[in-house]
């Protein structure tokens, strides 16, 4: 896919909290998303709540707010740094969360920031139960029945 020289600066919202042990891919992606970016010559803003994470380190991306992820911060965010695109995906259920919200209060159309990755539609579809189901059915694609089983002997009580 050949370098976009019509977007300039693009928005990385993280993940937010993590549990230790846990979520650190999204931190990872988000720090190697940051550094590939900025590699192209992309001047990057990075929103995450989560100051314990590689990805807020100030040397990773070219801006770094260390803000809530809610939709009235990451609102103030792209209204003031006008990002030319957002990429929403890399901050997981988070971002693509945020994105949808950002959207449906028309934002992204006011401050004219495309969202990069997966398209509002998906997202959407990906998100509701039903039109999954629909989406599903429509590519004839196997839908798994509710299976439900018996337990044959009882589960061993542990000692402890």
């Amino acid at each position: 896919m050949p370098k976009r020289t019509d977007l300039k600066k693009i928005l990385v919202i993280g993940s937010g909290p993590i549990v230790i042990g846990q979520a650190a891919e999204f931190d990872y992606a988000g720090t190697q998303a940051c550094l590939a970016l900025k590699e192209e010559g992309y001047e990057v803003v990075l929103c995450n709540s989560n100051p314990a994470t590689i990805m807020t380190d100030t040397s990773i991306a070219d801006k770094v707010y260390m803000e809530p992820l809610t939709l009235e911060y990451v609102a103030k965010i792209v209204r003031y740094e006008r990002p030319d695109a957002i990429l929403p995906g890399i901050g997981g259920q988070t971002g693509l969360n945020l994105a949808m919200q950002l959207e449906k209060k028309g934002i992204l159309a006011e401050c004219r920031t495309e969202l990069l990755g997966t398209k509002i539609s998906s997202i959407e579809r990906a998100e509701d139960r039903e039109l999954f189901k629909e989406l599903c059915l429509a590519i004839q694609n196997c839908l798994f029945q509710d299976v439900y089983t018996k337990r044959i002997r009882p589960f061993p009580k542990l000692i402890l």
